[in-house]
C-alpha cells in the first residue's frame, strides 16, 4: 500500500477528519462532507479508511528488541478507576537508577503507534511507562474508532486521577532516579499540562505535542519547564496559542514553543497522513535533547 501524505488531500478533508477524530462530527456526518470529494471512482468511505492509521508504518522500535526490558506493569489508582496498567520499557543495560518518563496517548487508547513511542524512549536511557486509560473497559482494543469511542464512556477526572497515580509511581519506582517526564500527544498533551498543574512536585519537565491548552488561572502552579511542540496547519490548537503563551511567560514559567510550518494536528504520528517526517524528527530530536538537559 502507498503511503500516503497530507499532501494528497485537500485540506477541508483533513479539517474534516479532525473533527471526526476529536468528537465534534460522526462518521456519517464526515462521509456527508467527504463526498464531495470523492472524484475519479474514490468513495467518502475510501478516504475515511486512507486516512486510518497503519501500524505497521509506526514500528521503529521491535516490541522484542534485546536492548530493551519491556513488561506490562499495573499502578493502583484509587482516587481514578481503581488500577491502570500499561507499557514499561527500560534499557536491558542499565545498572542503577534513570529517570523516568511518562507517556500518554491520544483520545484512543494505547495503541501501537503510542507503545513505540515508549520503547524509542526506553532506548533514550529512560525508564518509561506508557499506560492504557482504558484499563477498565478491558484494555486497547485493537483499532482507534472503536478506542475513541471507549474512552469517550470514561469520566475524564477519573482518567486525569489515573494518570496522576501512574506519574507518582514513576517518581518512586525502584529504578527510578525520582525525577519524572510526561510527554503527550493530543489529548495526552493536554494532559501533560494537567499534570504539571496537578503534581509541580513530581513532574520535572513535561512535552505536549498539539494539546489543549490549561485554564490560566491554573497556569501560575506549573514549576516544570514546557517543550510544546505545535503544527502550523492545526487551526484548533493555534488559535489558543498565542494566549497560552502570554499566561505561560506573565506566570515566569520557563517554556519554548515550536511550530512546525506546514505540519498537520497529529504530525507526530507516523501511523496515518497526517505524518510530517521533517516536523516529526526535529521535534523527537528536541524533545530528548529537553528531557536531556532537564532530567539526566
Amino acid at each position: 500500500m502507498k503511503r500516503l501524505t497530507s499532501s494528497d488531500f485537500p485540506p477541508e478533508v483533513l479539517q474534516l477528519f479532525d473533527k471526526y477524530v476529536h468528537g465534534q462530527i460522526d462518521r456519517r456526518a464526515f462521509l456527508s462532507h467527504a463526498s464531495r470529494y470523492a472524484v475519479g471512482g474514490v468513495t467518502a468511505s475510501a478516504i475515511l479508511e486512507s486516512l486510518a492509521p497503519n501500524y505497521a508504518w509506526a514500528q521503529q522500535v521491535p516490541p522484542d528488541d534485546a536492548r530493551l526490558k519491556i513488561e506490562r506493569a499495573t499502578v493502583d489508582s484509587p482516587k481514578g478507576h481503581g488500577t491502570i496498567s500499561g507499557l514499561l520499557c527500560r534499557p536491558a543495560s542499565a545498572t542503577g537508577k534513570i529517570p523516568a518518563v511518562l507517556v500518554i496517548h491520544e483520545n484512543r487508547g494505547l495503541n501501537p503507534y503510542i507503545e513505540d513511542v515508549a520503547r524509542r524512549l526506553g532506548l533514550a536511557g529512560y525508564l518509561a511507562f506508557a499506560p492504557d486509560a482504558l484499563t477498565s473497559l478491558g484494555g486497547y482494543p485493537g483499532n482507534d474508532d472503536d478506542g475513541r469511542t471507549m474512552q469517550a464512556k470514561l469520566a475524564p477526572d477519573k482518567i486525569t486521577e489515573d494518570f496522576i497515580a501512574a506519574a507518582q509511581w514513576l517518581q518512586v519506582h525502584s529504578e527510578s532516579t525520582g525525577k519524572v517526564g510526561v510527554v503527550g500527544f493530543c489529548f495526552g498533551g493536554g494532559l501533560s499540562c494537567t499534570l504539571a498543574i496537578r503534581l509541580p512536585d513530581v513532574i520535572a519537565a513535561a512535552v505536549p505535542f498539539y494539546g489543549r491548552q490549561p485554564a490560566a488561572e491554573d497556569i501560575p502552579k506549573i514549576k516544570a519547564p514546557l517543550l510544546i511542540h505545535n503544527g502550523s496547519l492545526d487551526e484548533r490548537i493555534i488559535a489558543g496559542a498565542p494566549a497560552f503563551k502570554e499566561a505561560l511567560t506573565a506566570a515566569g514559567v520557563k517554556f519554548t514553543a515550536h511550530v512546525y510550518e506546514g505540519a498537520q494536528h497529529g504530525f507526530h504520528n507516523d501511523t496515518t497522513p497526517r505524518y510530517d517526517e521533517t516536523a516529526a524528527k526535529l521535534a523527537w530530536e528536541r524533545t530528548l535533547a529537553f528531557f536531556g538537559e532537564n532530567l539526566k
